[in-house]
């Protein structure tokens, strides 16, 4: 696993890619799976998930404006679809024209706007931790305190409030470790590119009417102790997108890549290998 930064027109975009290896990349061509990351966090959350990546796979997981790495290009509104867009701006540069899109959260958002905007690109869909709907009345007004948050206390006070709710009760009694390495990733940050995430995410449209036109392979993944999102949201997505694949993934919250690695990859792998 590495990291690379290209720059597309005035954008700057880095992201963390693992090529492929092994007697299967000489015997075809190299199958490609994407990884979005969650809000507040960024592509180092998915560093073990990227460190068994399988033979004849390669993994991309991208930094997404604003975030990690990459930093916000000059001009633009910031919108979902903006982020949608510097993810195929990064695939055209890398030459991959379709490829598996995994989103969790704030990913599953950006993956449901190349869904709308830019389907060509999407050969199979894993979504992770996240929802079709758009933010409620109550929603919208959370994101505004927290863009409130954010201008009055910094990043470190969106951490402090966040943990708590990214991981499940089980992480957060039996691995503090975990919890304090997602507060850092959170803290990597600066405060302009969580406004401006939580901006991308209180606009985002709502994307249910798109699930009954989904025809790729779909798997479905989400912690039974998931605070933030209930695990509801997860089985309604699977009843309206046909053939999908849900598996609920016990002891886990928000983040079950981090808080539950083995049965995380022991879905993701298999479901992706059969493509």
């Amino acid at each position: 696993m590495r990291r690379e930064t290209v720059t597309i027109g005035r954008k700057i975009i880095s992201y963390l890619i693992v090529d492929p290896s092994g007697p299967a990349v000489r015997q075809q061509p190299a199958r490609t799976v994407v990884f979005l990351h969650a809000f507040p966090l960024h592509a180092e959350m998915w560093n073990v998930t990227l460190g068994a990546v399988p033979e004849g796979w390669r993994a991309v997981a991208p930094d997404l404006r604003g975030l990690g790495q990459t930093p916000l290009p000059e001009s633009g509104d910031h919108r979902m679809n903006d982020f949608a867009g510097d993810v195929v701006d990064l695939l055209d540069r890398l030459e991959i024209s379709r490829a598996a899109i995994v989103g969790c959260s704030m990913g599953g958002y950006v993956l449901f706007e190349m869904l709308n905007s830019a389907p060509n690109y999407v050969g199979a869909i894993g979504l992770v931790s996240t929802k079709s709907g758009a933010d409620n009345e109550e929603g919208r007004t959370n994101r505004d305190k927290m863009i409130d948050l954010v201008d009055r206390e910094g990043v470190a006070a969106v951490a402090s409030q966040m943990v708590p709710k990214l991981l499940g009760k089980t992480t957060q009694n039996e691995r503090p470790d975990l919890a304090e390495q997602v507060r850092n990733l959170v803290k990597s940050n600066t405060s302009a590119g969580v406004s401006t995430a939580v901006r991308a995410m209180k606009d985002r449209r709502d994307s249910t009417p798109l699930l009954a036109r989904i025809d790729v392979p779909t798997l479905i993944v989400h912690g039974t102790e998931d605070s933030l999102i209930p695990p509801a949201e997860a089985e309604s997505m699977h009843r309206s997108i046909r053939h999908s694949q849900l598996e609920l993934i016990s002891m886990s919250g928000h983040l079950p890549n981090l808080e539950r690695p083995a049965p995380f990859a022991g879905v993701l792998w298999p479901f992706l290998n059969k493509l």
